[in-house]
């Protein structure tokens, strides 16, 4: 509503013509506005246009709750979190309630007794949709009481009310989230007893606390995320909870280098002088990108696991962060980074991946220059041919030179510290490697890059 900071009564409220409405209702109808202005629901959530999007938007528009069900790293808090984006920028409530009750429809017994007392000159407060947003990451140590509520021996005594009054009742999360987005992170943790108290909420919209008859018509809009029960040993939801979960959503890795890349430019943490001073080509950053879909392709790495985003933003930071080290060793002012930075990207990797048994046998480090290896040589083969399928005897072999001034003895040291200068002067050394590269028509700046790949 506009112009509510000079509603500050239930009087004042009701002139307005202000209407309650459900959570739901209220991202449904947001949501709606949004795609008639064709605005960007989810802004800088990439890949996910054709397949995650549509769907979350569509179980918005059924006022559905929502089970967001994929590996780690796939943007599912993310998402979660956007959702707040739909809802109204402040909504009314009675002053000092601890459920957030609408002025036209408390539902606590504290403020219809308010109401009762004061009529129209109960007063109200505005709650921000920032303020709307609830989270939970779920532990084997939740319990019932931290998300539903118990009784407060300690109000009781202050209050001197017997244990039966209602009013002893100190609320948990999910009460004191009514009329917010409520998010709970790794469902399959929490026990399964504790799933249990979820069912009614979901299905008839109450809660009920411990022995007590109060009933509470909660209204909360519930986004869950999981990963899938085959990878997560902890535990997993439960049959019932899942049939009352009304949309369950698959989220998904991108499937292009192009949307990694963009996923992975915008969430790298660079500071202002990485950006200054660093210069990462553009085959490099498609390398890193090719890491992460190479292992989630190996035989060395848990499938079931999966390899997050995160692996190759934290491998792009390292990558620049290599160079820009390699830069103040050389009391450089600029600095591009190289195929040898990739070294430093090898920590970035190892904590990252689950290995199966082989994985384990070859070790994390092995593992992960194994994962770079592959990747280096399937981006080669984008730009160049494949030295392994030259038919024996061909006319000529475009490697011919180079293969013959390594095989008279020559050698070349690109060791990870090498000034830039000395960098070039070595990879001149190599017969054929400049006029192989040049032939293949690459920017000038770039044509280091790719002689080093060759190589």
């Amino acid at each position: 509503m506009k112009n509510n900071e000079q509603i500050r009564t239930l009087g004042q409220l009701k002139k307005s013509g202000y209407k309650p409405r459900s959570v739901k209702d209220e991202l449904r109808s947001n949501l709606i506005e949004k795609i008639k202005r064709k605005e960007e629901v989810f802004p800088g959530i990439f890949g996910f246009d054709d397949t995650v999007i549509p769907d979350v938007e569509r179980a918005i528009l059924s006022r559905h709750n929502i089970l967001l069900l994929g590996l780690r790293g796939q943007a599912k808090t993310r998402i979660a979190r956007m959702l707040i984006n739909l809802l109204d920028e402040s909504i009314p409530v009675v002053a000092g309630s601890e459920l957030n009750d609408d002025p036209m429809a408390p539902i606590s017994r504290w403020a219809k007794e308010l109401i009762a007392e004061k009529g129209d000159d109960t007063p109200v407060e505005w709650l921000s949709r920032e303020d709307r947003y609830v989270e939970k990451l779920a532990t084997p140590d939740v319990s019932i009481a931290d998300l539903v509520g118990d009784v407060d021996p300690i109000k009781a005594a202050n209050l001197r009310l017997p244990y039966s009054d209602e009013r002893v009742i100190h609320f948990g999360l999910i009460p004191r989230a009514h009329r917010c987005l409520f998010v709970i992170n790794e469902l399959p943790d929490l026990q399964a007893r504790i799933q249990v108290s979820l069912f009614n909420v979901l299905q008839e919209g109450d809660m009920q606390i411990r022995g007590f008859k109060l009933r509470l018509p909660l209204d909360v809009e519930f986004v869950f995320t999981a990963n899938p029960e085959d990878y997560t040993n902890r535990g997993s939801i439960i049959t019932p909870l899942k049939d009352r979960i009304e949309s369950q959503i698959m989220t998904h890795y991108p499937d292009s280098i192009d949307i990694g890349r963009k996923i992975t430019e915008q969430e790298a943490r660079l500071s202002e002088d990485q950006h200054a001073s660093v210069t990462v080509p553009e085959m490099l950053k498609n390398l890193v990108e090719e890491i992460a879909f190479t292992a989630r392709d190996s035989e060395f790495v848990d499938q079931k696991s999966g390899v997050s985003a995160r692996l190759t933003i934290a491998a792009f930071e390292n990558l620049c962060s290599s160079a820009e080290r390699r830069m103040l060793r050389n009391a450089e002012k600029n600095v591009t980074a190289r195929i040898t930075d990739f070294w430093g990207v090898v920590p970035a990797i190892t904590g990252k991946v689950e290995m199966v048994y082989e994985g384990e046998q070859e070790g994390a480090s092995a593992v992960a220059l194994h994962l770079i290896g592959q990747a280096v040589r399937t981006v080669f083969l984008q730009y160049f041919p494949d030295p392994s399928r030259l038919k024996h005897g061909q006319e000529r072999d475009p490697y011919g030179v180079i293969k013959a001034w390594f095989s008279a003895g020559n050698m070349v040291d690109l060791y990870t510290d090498l000034p830039a200068k000395k960098f070039q002067q070595e990879l001149d050394k190599v017969a054929g490697l400049k006029k192989l590269v040049e032939s293949a028509n690459f920017e000038k700046a770039e044509i280091y890059t790719f002689m080093e790949l060759v190589l």
